[in-house]
């Protein structure tokens, strides 16, 4: 028999501090590079998405990777292109916050998910990122660690 793999992934980190470095100019540039890193590391991003100081995105992860690489993969490059491509943020030292929140879920998922990536500036009118991430670990049996 054949090997068989499908591991899909909705992956979201945050800036530093969850400072407010992504204006809607950067985001439209960003998720865009952070795609072709994927794509270029064999990883399918199905969607991508976030707002001014977290970012959302739908990953399909190849066997051959683990999910921690994958981020690593996204955040470093994005993290040194974003320095380069605007020099604000080289000044103000952007860097993404340590660590990441990795959700799988099952094909089923795929539409919702992509939905709700894709309404994130709607979502977190009512609703702040510490509540977000909250919500997802409760519903993946995980609890958050002080001071995160």
């Amino acid at each position: 028999m054949h090997s068989y793999h499908s591991c899909l992934m909705h992956c979201v980190w945050a800036t530093h501090r969850r400072e407010r470095w992504l204006t809607p100019e950067i985001r439209q540039r960003l998720w865009p590079y952070l795609g072709g890193i994927a794509r270029a590391n064999g990883i399918q991003a199905i969607a991508i998405g976030g707002v001014s100081d977290h970012v959302h995105t739908l990953l399909k992860i190849p066997a051959t990777q683990s999910t921690s690489k994958a981020i690593q993969l996204l955040k470093g490059n994005s993290s040194k292109w974003l320095r380069e491509t605007f020099p604000g943020l080289a000044e103000a030292e952007f860097a993404w916050q340590t660590g990441y929140g990795g959700f799988s879920l099952a094909v089923s998922g795929i539409q919702v998910t992509t939905r709700y990536i894709d309404s994130q500036e709607e979502h977190h009118r009512y609703r702040g990122f510490q509540e977000e991430l909250q919500g997802f670990l409760t519903k993946h049996g995980m609890s958050l660690e002080p001071g995160s």
